[in-house]
């Protein structure tokens, strides 16, 4: 029996590992999968017809959006197309700042299309992860031979994830979604840390120096724009931040979600 999963993002860094694990996963159980291959399909998910087509005999979707605007849109548009062509699953990229109040406009906008999802006739799955460990990259400056990491934090801790672990916990939810329908799960990484600490390990594993480096959240937001950075995101950056430092307990204590049962539900 082969199974189909529509993968948007999949070139995205944590959609280019769930089609990878998928098709390992599957390819063992199915010679046919194997030769068939992936098929890409090129399209906007803010597009219903691009949309309906692509979920055309999908038993489940992985909706994950840009920080772009469009994010309810695109949810409207493929919770309607699942909807239409009676996807059973959909797991949806949320992020650990999902609020209704939250001070991004793209965090709202999450918990907004989560709402949204939840209303479908389908299984819904919603994941909020925690910073990416690869969104280092947005605080790094070179310094030298080493680097520094510039971010709003202060003595702040959490539990950077990866994206390809991300992607075990995607390919996991939609190859047995049952046991995980109507769940919110929170992703973090194995260790908790402070961002000295975080230094510290890139310090050990690049061979080089790296320190940590707290800044203003002004000074961040300013140094974002300075970069030529989407207004949109710079916001979304900024009230994240924002939101980090007024709320800490949501981004450390946690734990991880260990592949394949789930441990932490919102």
């Amino acid at each position: 029996m082969t199974c189909r999963f529509l993968v948007t993002g999949a070139t995205g860094k944590t959609g280019a590992g769930t089609v990878r694990l998928l098709r390992e996963r599957h390819d063992r159980r199915s010679a046919a999968l194997a030769a068939l291959g992936a098929d890409v399909v090129a399209g906007d998910l803010r597009d219903l017809a691009a949309v309906t087509a692509a979920t055309r005999g999908a038993e489940g979707v992985y909706l994950c959006y840009p920080v772009e605007p469009g994010l309810i849109e695109a949810t409207a548009t493929v919770a309607q197309a699942a909807a239409d062509n009676q996807v059973a699953t959909v797991v949806n990229m949320s992020q650990v700042s999902a609020r209704r109040d939250a001070v991004s406009n793209a965090a709202k906008e999450h918990w907004l299309a989560e709402r949204l999802l939840d209303r479908g006739p389908f299984r819904t799955t919603h994941l909020r992860p925690t910073f990416f460990a690869d969104w280092m990259i947005w605080g790094w400056s070179d310094e030298g031979d080493g680097g520094v990491i510039g971010l709003p934090f202060g003595s702040g801790r959490h539990a950077p994830i990866t994206s390809e672990d991300q992607a075990r916990v995607i390919a996991t939810v939609l190859d047995d979604p049952l046991p995980h329908a109507g769940r919110t799960y929170q992703l973090y990484g194995p260790r908790e840390t402070d961002h000295t600490g975080i230094a510290a390990v890139l310090t050990r594993v690049l061979g080089r120096p790296v320190r940590y480096e707290p800044m203003d959240l002004d000074a961040y937001r300013s140094g974002l724009l300075a970069r030529g950075l989407p207004a949109h995101i710079v916001q979304h950056f900024a009230g994240v931040e924002d939101f980090a430092v007024a709320h800490r307990d949501d981004f450390h204590g946690i734990g991880q979600f260990a592949v394949p049962n789930p441990v932490q539900e919102n």
